[in-house]
């Protein structure tokens, strides 16, 4: 993964009204931390960033320039605030990181092809945890479930990992579980069942005086 140059402004407005003045000036308020450094309060340019994350994923590691700052300083995000409505970035925390060094990322997982038919996916986790050479973080990983059959387990050790690219879990941690789906027969015989309950306790409940 290639790092990605970005801008940034000293910030110097805290608290909610500081941080809706960022936000509407076209900036995601910030926080730059790690290896020992003072906290560095910053604001991001808001569509630079999103264009970053669309394009390189949740652990794309950018290359900070702090107007005022002598020097870049590498980080990774390391906490995302979204507004679930407007779909923008409220908020980011981010990690330095350093040339050569490994660091702990969660990298998404998506599974490929169809179980086998009469069958249910149940998804444990979209990420797996691993280990990597903070400039060269896999994106994504991809596992096929391809005729899998009912009972079969998508585990960590399933997945491919790039040389460099360590398990920061146990192999036998749980992606995604293959089970039985029900029948037609017996969602048709539950709902009847659940409708006989109903009808049961309405009419054992007592009539309002």
């Amino acid at each position: 993964m290639s790092e990605v140059k970005i801008s940034a402004e000293p910030r110097t407005e805290f608290g909610k009204g500081g941080a809706r003045r960022t936000r509407r000036a076209g900036l995601v308020p910030a926080v730059l931390y790690g290896h020992g450094e003072k906290p560095v309060h910053i604001a991001l340019p808001a569509r630079e960033f999103a264009a970053a994350i669309r394009h390189g994923g949740i652990n794309t590691v950018f290359t900070i320039d702090i107007a005022g700052a002598s020097g870049a300083t590498l980080a990774l995000p390391k906490a995302i605030q979204r507004d679930p409505i407007k779909d923008t970035y409220e908020h980011i925390d981010l990690i330095i990181v350093k040339r050569g060094e490994k660091v702990q990322v969660d990298v998404p997982v998506t599974l490929t092809g169809e179980a086998a038919r009469n069958t249910l996916v149940v998804n444990e986790s979209t990420t797996l945890a691993v280990v990597a050479e903070a400039m060269h973080l896999p994106s994504g990983f991809e596992v096929s479930i391809e005729g899998l059959e009912a009972g079969s387990q998508v585990t960590a050790a399933d997945v491919t990992l790039p040389n460099g690219v360590d398990l920061a879990v146990e192999p036998e941690f749980v992606l995604a579980i293959i089970s039985q789906a029900q029948t037609a027969e017996q969602l048709e015989g539950d709902s009847g069942e659940a409708a006989e309950a109903t009808e049961g306790e309405s009419q054992e409940a007592p009539a309002a005086e």
